[in-house]
């Protein structure tokens, strides 16, 4: 059995929705979206990455709260636990620094993006209301 990857993915929302990114030509899983995030390096916690991450591919800062859960999925190539937090989008102007294309997205338009198989437990989530983004009681 492989061994699994620790990754971080936020779901960062502002106004009601939410951040999904693209993963860029020539990536494993090119033209796939995603929540943007992560793997986690040596010594650093999950919060740390993810925050770290953001600001690798996006140049902007977050703040991070609560974990949403996990997800552990096994690709041809590798098995990653997806672990995915809630972020606050706290500054900075977004930058592509590692993916094609962003995208502020409502929860009734995910299901119209060709999701990466390892997000797509936290896509339902949110169609489900189980992970909420009105922003009223969680600053989104």
């Amino acid at each position: 059995m492989k061994d699994i990857i620790k990754v971080t993915a936020a779901i960062l929302g502002k106004d009601g929705q939410i951040i999904i990114a693209q993963r860029k030509r020539g990536d494993h899983l090119s033209g796939k979206w995603e929540f943007p995030g992560g793997k986690i390096e040596p010594r650093e916690t999950p919060e740390e990455s993810l925050s770290r991450e953001l600001k690798e591919e996006f140049d902007i800062d977050v703040a991070i709260a609560e974990y949403l859960g996990s997800n552990v999925h096994h690709y041809d190539h590798i098995s990653i636990e997806l672990m995915a937090y809630r972020a606050t989008w706290v500054g900075g102007a977004i930058t592509l620094n590692d993916h094609k294309a962003y995208c502020w997205v409502s929860v009734d338009q995910l299901a119209d993006f060709d999701f990466a198989p390892a997000d797509v437990p936290f896509v339902e989530m949110l169609r489900r209301g189980q992970i909420d983004v009105s922003g009223k009681a969680h600053g989104l």
